[in-house]
């Protein structure tokens, strides 16, 4: 198995409480093994973390961006983006946070807590536009191209005996 792009030596921060390390990188997606097709795989996910020594373990914080696609959950179209998520992560050797990452010796793997909060900040049923009008439900048609021919009128025909009551006391 291949070393981890984002396997960072943490020996100095372990040793210095208060000590800071930067981390920049650009990352292809395939790295992270997403296995989800809404991350675009040949594209990159840009990582800037700082890592804090705490007398207790080290927190990261910083930004994750990666570029998403997937289709509008009414229309089926195609959409693209690109998700950026806020993260401030705790790691610890001997865990008292039940959210915190484990420290097992002087090197930190910040490859899975990256692919889990990119995972997160994808959308999971985006919209193209909040008033995306979606599909025919008879026809299948676009309505956001043109409008279909057919009837809007929804009947639910657990009703029907009700309607013909209503019809019969119209008349």
């Amino acid at each position: 198995m291949l070393a981890s792009p984002l396997l960072i030596n943490i020996a100095e921060l372990l040793r210095r409480a208060g000590s800071i390390r930067e981390v920049d990188r650009q990352i292809d997606a395939s790295e992270f093994d997403f296995a989800d097709e809404r991350i675009v795989g040949d594209s990159k996910v840009d990582v800037g973390l700082t890592l804090e020594a705490l007398t207790d373990g080290i927190v990261v914080h910083g930004v994750l961006q990666a570029d998403w696609r997937c289709e509008c959950r009414r229309c089926l179209r195609p959409l693209t983006g690109r998700a950026q998520v806020e993260v401030q992560e705790l790691y610890q050797a001997v865990i008292s946070d039940p959210d915190a990452y484990p420290i097992t010796g002087e090197q930190l793997d910040l490859l899975e807590m990256t692919r889990e909060n990119v995972l997160l900040a994808v959308p999971l049923a985006p919209l193209c536009r909040i008033d995306c009008p979606g599909l025919c439900p008879q026809c299948g048609a676009d309505l956001q191209s043109a409008p279909c021919a057919c009837s809007r009128e929804v009947r639910d025909e657990r009703w029907a005996a009700l309607d013909a009551l209503k019809s019969d006391e119209n008349q």
